[in-house]
């Protein structure tokens, strides 16, 4: 959807305004034009001659450019645009967003324009996490502005978590996804993430390790692809896309009954690690401890999520299921397939020497009516669009 569109490019200032070179490269490549705006700041990361090569159109940097502006060139920049991104954008570009200011040449068209704006967040992990930085977030949510990531990992000040600027291949994603395109546009497709918690008594209940990363990161995935996402998640660490319809659970049986909500769905992908019993004597008062008296808990069988929508009435096109497993992985996640009567199943493992479970990578292995793929131990992020362009190919082929 890139072909023959305009995309007004605004560089903020950082370390991360190198990417941005990259990205300009993608954008043409994908058939798209670039009109570049380097902020001062910006101009101290990456040189106006490398932009301007790369984008291979003249770059915009002072408001007051007296040959511009006799035609109100601001205003022109801002209106004949199609998407303007702004990449990265700073923690001072949010807040003027959100703020209304317009002192510079990057603010003023921010300020004019009458396109989407799609930003990619990039600052330290404590800058992020900042309260400011969080109303003015939410503020541009509210104003309709889109955003994409920011990541988490290493930074170039040496500290780790979200903050990092999302890669250019995942800003392109969101481009083309901004204009409606995407091989998953028009399909809908369900996700679920997260642990459930199942209660013992108000205050106490049994759940497990998982972080939710990579359902979170499966749901941004599917979502940069162009699909409509019901993402349906448990109590999980990690945050929820933005993008994406979310709906929030506690137990199996509210996680079933909001997955059957959504239906009907063109794929549905079960990354959760549902609990496989609740108890059936939860108590409607905190339990107390007494001396020598241990509290009886009677369990009961969870809903098997999967195998129900693998035999739905509105089954989707395409079932996916996630096969959490601590030893003999292909053999256990190959019988549980035919089993719970899905299409695919997703297995790793999960034991603790493995640092999966609640970390940053996987190792998987796809596995199908036909084949077993051995997927490399990759970042979550990776394996999740590697898993998003397979449904989507599939989908592709069944239309």
């Amino acid at each position: 959807m890139l072909t023959g569109k305009r995309i007004l490019l605004i560089i903020g200032g950082g370390i991360a305004a190198y990417k941005t070179l990259e990205l300009i490269r993608l954008l043409r490549g994908a058939g798209a034009s670039v009109s570049p705006v380097l902020t001062r700041s910006g101009a101290q990361f990456v040189t106006p001659l490398s932009v301007a090569a790369l984008a291979g159109e003249p770059l915009h940097l002072d408001l007051f450019d007296l040959t511009a502006e006799a035609e109100m060139g601001h205003i022109q920049l801002s209106r004949a645009a199609d998407l303007v991104v702004v990449a990265p954008c700073t923690a001072d570009l949010m807040a003027k967003m959100a703020q209304g200011h317009a002192d510079d040449l990057a603010s003023t068209l921010l300020m004019a324009t009458d396109k989407r704006v799609l930003i990619a967040p990039a600052m330290n992990v404590r800058m992020w996490d900042h309260p400011a930085t969080q109303r003015n977030l939410a503020t541009q949510r509210a104003d309709g502005v889109l955003t994409v990531g920011p990541d988490t990992g290493d930074m170039a000040c040496g500290e780790h978590g979200p903050g990092r600027m999302a890669e250019p291949r995942a800003i392109l994603a969101a481009a083309d996804v901004a204009l409606g395109g995407g091989p998953l546009a028009d399909r809908h497709i369900i996700v679920t993430s997260g642990p459930t918690h199942e209660p013992i008594d108000p205050v106490r209940y049994i759940a497990n390790r998982s972080s939710g990363a990579q359902g979170s990161a499966l749901a941004t995935a599917l979502r940069d692809l162009g699909a409509r996402v019901s993402f349906v998640t448990g109590p999980a660490s990690i945050a929820a896309p933005d993008g994406v319809s979310v709906i929030r659970i506690e137990t199996a049986q509210q996680m079933l009954d909001a997955v059957q909500a959504a239906l009907p769905a063109d794929a549905a992908i079960f990354a959760a690690a549902v609990a496989d019993w609740r108890v059936r004597n939860e108590a409607g008062q905190k339990m107390k401890k007494q001396a020598g008296a241990l509290p009886v808990l009677e369990f009961a069988e969870n809903p098997d999520i999967l195998a129900t929508i693998s035999k739905h009435a509105q089954r989707p096109p395409l079932v996916v299921g996630f096969a959490a497993e601590t030893e003999t992985v292909v053999a256990h996640a190959t019988a549980k397939r035919k089993r719970k009567g899905c299409d695919w199943i997703v297995a790793n493992d999960v034991s603790p020497a493995s640092g999966i479970m609640g970390g940053t990578e996987n190792a998987v292995h796809l596995i199908t009516a036909d084949t077993v793929e051995d997927w490399p131990r990759l970042p979550k992020d990776e394996v999740a669009r590697r898993l998003a362009k397979r449904i989507a190919d599939a989908l592709e082929q069944m239309a």
